[in-house]
């Protein structure tokens, strides 16, 4: 018990040691529409082009999370700084634009796409961002209005740098797993953290050497994509094993579900020294120099984990 009210102390005293963000990192639906008449306001939904074109958010670009991420062997990697360069100056952005990150608000995992876009923008040197909590489905709940108009703005001249202090990539984390000096955390699932199931394009299950596992899907109300409130964020936080005087690197499987938890203990907690590691574990078990790793199965159960990613790829 002393240990957790310790941890809630420690957290909210750090986020108060910060300065204050312009941008709250979550918006309701209601705070939403009282922003789009600004014009520094840039609402990017992130939905599919079918589902945008239906229907949307007024004045909403579409900017599919596909176009955000890695190749199909790599999907977390993040992309070339040209190709994020073209992408952001195609919608318009600026330093000083303020992001509303939109994506369908479906379930925890959907929000997931939201968190990556927010912190590939935030790397990227945007420092006004905010996530629409409840994505679409929330919007439309509220009964608020939609409209399928084409939207067109100005490219902008932006020419965005990489903020290294937010990425943590695989040459670090190898010197820091074999340190043990940072806080690892795992977003996925218990299947995955455990070495029971694997992501189809990881080589081994397993986690990575000394990491810790806070299931991404923590931070939202049950059964929802609505995350919860600052005060219930904290109590989630101090009831997992997370040290916020440790420099912390989230991962999952491809930086998907660890967006999640980077957005929670920086954007919402406001931890600091918190990174995300975009490769994540297909990444990582893909190098072929054997990368240190925890809950690696025997060989007989991953040939059966292989057999059934065969079986359901062969007989869907």
């Amino acid at each position: 018990m002393k240990r957790i009210s310790a941890l809630v102390l420690a957290l909210s005293a750090t986020a108060f040691s910060l300065p204050a963000l312009a941008a709250q990192p979550l918006l309701s639906p209601a705070e939403l529409q009282a922003k789009l008449s600004d014009a520094n306001v840039r609402v990017i939904d992130i939905r599919d082009p079918k589902s945008y074109a239906a229907n949307h958010i007024p004045g909403a670009l579409n900017a599919p999370y596909g176009t955000w991420r890695g190749p199909a062997n790599n999907p977390g990697e993040l992309p070339a700084l040209p190709k994020l360069t073209t992408l952001v100056q195609s919608l318009g952005l600026t330093p000083s634009t303020h992001a509303v990150i939109v994506s369908s608000g479906a379930d925890a995992t959907d929000f997931g796409a939201s968190a990556r876009v927010y912190w590939t923008l935030k790397v990227l040197g945007l420092k006004e961002l905010s996530v629409l909590n409840g994505g679409v489905k929330g919007w439309t709940t509220a009964g608020l209005p939609q409209n399928n108009q084409a939207v067109k703005v100005a490219a902008s001249s932006f020419q965005p740098q990489i903020d290294p202090s937010l990425v943590a990539t695989k040459e670090e984390l190898v010197a820091r797993v074999k340190a043990g000096d940072a806080a690892l955390i795992d977003a996925r699932p218990a299947e995955f953290f455990k070495g029971d199931t694997r992501h189809v394009a990881a080589s081994v299950p397993g986690t990575l050497q000394g990491a810790v596992n806070v299931e991404h899907y923590k931070w939202f109300a049950p059964g929802t994509s609505t995350f919860v409130s600052t005060d219930q964020a904290q109590k989630v936080a101090a009831a997992s094993p997370i040290d916020p005087d440790k420099e912390t690197v989230s991962f999952c499987n491809t930086g998907h579900w660890a967006a999640t938890n980077w957005f929670a203990m920086s954007e919402v907690l406001g931890q600091k020294n918190v990174k995300l590691y975009a490769g994540s574990m297909v990444e990582w078990s893909k190098d072929a120099s054997g990368l240190p790793m925890a809950n690696v199965p025997s060989r007989p159960k991953q040939l059966l984990i292989d057999a059934k990613f065969w079986a359901e790829k062969t007989f869907k």
